[in-house]
């Protein structure tokens, strides 16, 4: 069977996180730390909706205040956008250390070059 995405809403209180499934509001549960939610939750979804557990993949949906919202929000994007920086530098590197190496420069002089160690280069040279 297919994994399913099940969204759960986790509300802070006086002690507990209150967990609820959105799909399946009868899916009901309390951690104490948001780290545990998810298996928990699986439990619980797989429970109520009569599914194995293993086809169950929880994506939580902490309420915060709006303020850390924003700054949680601005925090992903700015490590997606880091993210494909670095893709795009080692794709850079690659090329740099072809065209280095081309030219003649040895990998430790390639590594050099880059700022990188002559593992690394080695590794730039043959990906």
């Amino acid at each position: 069977m297919a994994v399913t995405r099940y969204t759960v809403t986790a509300e802070r209180g006086r002690r507990w996180w209150v967990l609820q499934c959105v799909e399946h509001p009868g899916a009901l549960s309390e951690v104490a730390r948001l780290d545990q939610a998810p298996e928990v939750m699986r439990e619980a979804i797989a429970f109520v909706a009569q599914v194995d557990p293993a086809d169950v993949e929880v994506h939580l949906r902490p309420a915060v205040p709006d303020e850390a919202g924003a700054h949680v929000r601005a925090a992903a994007r700015l490590r997606e956008e880091a993210h494909r920086a670095n893709r795009q530098a080692a794709v850079e590197s690659r090329a740099a250390a072809r065209v280095l190496r081309d030219a003649g420069l040895s990998v430790r002089d390639v590594g050099t070059v880059l700022g990188v160690s002559h593992q690394r280069a080695h590794q730039l040279l043959a990906g």
